[in-house]
């Protein structure tokens, strides 16, 4: 069984940053194509960013290009985000997930496995 394990989130000023990381479990992760979703308050979830299995090719959403990245290390089994210049309309709890599909995929439908998200609060 596969298992996401998101940390990091918490409180911070806008302007800051924060970093989040995802432990995976289970199942063969350097195979997985990885992607971080998000959850605005009263919104659907949205993409927000994606790396390949290879972590060769990244994609992230425009909202938020140049300020977060993500990476991942195949030998420790982790993905993260690391988040720059936070603003207020960054405040969402953050999904870590993983997709069999090849590439960077950004559809919530290409992902077979999340984590149970963890909360992001950029303050005004």
């Amino acid at each position: 069984q596969v298992q996401l394990v998101e940390s990091g989130g918490g409180l911070v000023q806008a302007g800051g940053s924060l970093r989040l990381s995802c432990a995976v479990s289970g199942g063969t992760f350097s195979t997985y194509t990885m992607g971080w979703f998000r959850r605005l308050p009263g919104k659907e979830r949205e993409f927000v960013a994606a790396i390949s299995w290879k972590g060769g090719s990244t994609l992230h959403a425009d909202s938020v290009r140049g300020r977060f990245t993500i990476s991942r290390d195949n030998a420790k089994k982790t993905v993260s985000l690391q988040m720059n210049s936070l603003k207020p309309e960054d405040t969402a709890v953050y999904y870590c997930a993983a997709s069999t599909r090849i590439g960077t995929p950004r559809s919530l439908d290409d992902y077979n496995y999340w984590g149970q998200g963890t909360q992001v609060t950029a303050s005004a």
